[in-house]
């Protein structure tokens, strides 16, 4: 399975609760500090929804 590297862009501030929560889950703490998972449907999925805020580069 292929792993990629997920790094927040862009501020949290003013996005909804769920999207919040939706980083917090994805492991995110900081914006610029890069994140590494497995591409498996449910983190794609969650990077989807986030797809605003965050960058995704495959490794």
């Amino acid at each position: 399975m292929t792993k990629i590297r997920i790094t927040q862009i862009k501020s949290k501030i003013g996005s909804t609760k769920r999207q919040k929560n939706t980083l917090e889950a994805l492991g995110i703490k900081k914006m610029n500090n890069p994140i590494e998972h497995e591409a498996t449907p449910q983190i794609l999925g969650m990077v989807e929804k986030l797809r605003h805020l965050v960058k995704v580069e495959e490794i």
